[in-house]
């Protein structure tokens, strides 16, 4: 299947440019071509830099007010149009057409939250008379632009993680160069015509769409870029990071989400929830659910009400609204998180369900009994693979969830009000969910992890603090 998408130009400084070299965008699910993007150089992105100085300048001189109402038009667009955004991120992506128009609904949430939150970009006015010496002074600050933004974004969540990088900047007055993934540069560009088409100034948007090889480096490199929102790969933002030089970095790097049932837990509710925020998305979510820790006293209990549920998780066409998992984003990620899983076997882990692949679907799989050394423990398997662990207590729980090099958010099911604080205070992670899976999420909370997660915190208010600065002003009284 075909269909004409907004995606054959790229967006430089507001303007829609076309290159004669393409990057074609496939279908992962039948590895159908679905259209092409520019494959943009690095004198591309020069360009874009030096235009967005401009633009940037341009964007911190908009009132409060023209931020807030080209944010909720943009906002209005994609609800008026949510079905050509979701068909969009369906298509290119791995996301079903339901987990795809929700995606494009909170996109737009997103953006009116951007909204909002620009009114409140506010500070404060200091007692500088509280030092001697100093009764003839009075001052305040306020926040201010960084300036230019490079946001690199996954392609996980092709919308509306760009979204969460592109609201804020415009709501705190930054012009923003955005790169998408080379899988799914679709969405981000229907995006960059939402914001064109309600009245964005030129210069202060660019959406450029190019491999990483290509251009990666002369993005993160420019000493005319003031800050680098990533969200992707661990090894990635640590390259990122070693090659920015002295700016800001805001990173969300992924994770290995643990979930805790204790013996007290509501199990139906925990055995729904995890099979929920381990295969939605096709397990390809940075909060999906890869460790579940169960006390022994109800191991098996758990084990059989959430096998019964993974059976219920129908794969197949993601444009079928009775879908509830599609493919993985490619063929090869799909190939690695088999040779994972089958490593994991060959080491004694014990298959209970799934484990086949066809092309780039991978099955629903749970194993038990895997050694705490194995691959499949320790990093992100970013698929559609769970874990299952028994445990004598809670002390044990927390222990091994902690034993990674991640922390994101994590779960924990019970009825006991000390265990879940216990578990707040001692799950060393950015968020901890209670009664909930690991990968629940408002777009108004603050969200980033410790550890290999990232660095700083995502969210709307949250971003915009990033986006920001605080700059002092003080008065000193003559009279």
């Amino acid at each position: 299947m075909t269909t004409k998408l907004a995606g054959k130009k790229m967006l430089i400084a507001g303007e829609w440019e076309e290159r004669e070299d393409k990057i074609e965008v496939f279908n992962p699910e039948n590895n159908e071509l679905i259209d092409s993007v520019p494959a943009a150089k690095a004198e591309d992105v020069k360009r874009a830099i030096k235009l967005s100085k401009k633009g940037a300048e341009a964007a911190a001189d908009l009132s409060v007010r023209e931020r807030m109402n080209i944010l909720n038009k943009a906002a209005s667009y994609i609800e008026r149009n949510l079905e050509s955004f979701a068909t969009t991120i369906a298509l290119e992506g791995s996301k079903t057409i339901n987990e795809a128009r929700s995606e494009a609904a909170r996109a737009a949430e997103t953006l009116r939250l951007s909204a909002e939150e620009a009114r409140r970009l506010k500070g404060e006015s200091i007692n500088f008379d509280q030092m001697p010496g100093n009764e003839d002074r009075m001052g305040y600050y306020f926040r201010f632009p960084v300036g230019v933004i490079a946001a690199i974004t996954p392609f996980n969540d092709p919308l509306n993680l760009v979204a969460h990088k592109l609201g804020p900047a415009i709501a705190a007055g930054n012009a923003i160069i955005i790169k998408p993934a080379t899988e799914t540069p679709l969405s981000a560009l229907k995006l960059a015509e939402a914001l064109m088409n309600s009245g964005l100034p030129k210069k202060i948007l660019t959406v450029i769409t190019g491999r990483g090889r290509d251009i990666g480096d002369t993005l993160i490199e420019s000493k005319d870029i003031q800050m680098i929102s990533f969200t992707g790969g661990l090894e990635t933002g640590e390259k990122i990071s070693k090659k920015a030089g002295l700016k800001k970095l805001s990173m969300e790097l992924g994770s290995n989400s643990p979930a805790i049932v204790r013996k007290d837990a509501d199990l139906e509710l925990a055995a729904e929830s995890t099979v929920s925020g381990a295969f939605a998305a096709a397990g390809q979510n940075c909060l999906s659910v890869q460790r579940i820790y169960v006390e022994e006293e109800v191991y098996d209990t758990f084990k059989e009400s959430f096998l019964e549920k993974v059976k219920e998780v129908k794969t197949g066409n993601k444009l079928s609204d009775s879908t509830d998992m599609g493919p993985m984003i490619n063929e090869k990620e799909a190939i690695r998180v088999e040779d994972w899983v089958n490593e994991a076997v060959d080491q004694g882990g014990i298959l209970l369900s799934g484990g086949n692949r066809d092309r780039a679907h991978y099955e629903p799989t749970v194993l038990e009994s895997v050694p705490e050394n194995a691959k499949i423990v320790k990093e992100e398997v970013f698929g559609p693979v769970v874990l299952l662990f028994k445990v004598k207590d809670l002390d044990e729980a927390i222990e091994r969830s902690n034993n990674v090099n991640y922390g994101l958010q994590a779960g924990i099911f019970t009825a006991d009000i000390n265990a879940a604080l216990k578990a707040a205070k001692k799950l060393h992670t950015g968020g901890v969910m209670i009664n909930d899976s690991s990968d629940f999420r408002i777009d108004a909370m603050p969200f980033g992890g410790v550890k290999g997660s990232g660095l700083g915190r995502e969210g709307v208010e949250f971003a915009i603090r990033e986006m920001s600065e605080e700059r002092i002003v003080c008065f000193k009284m003559t009279e």
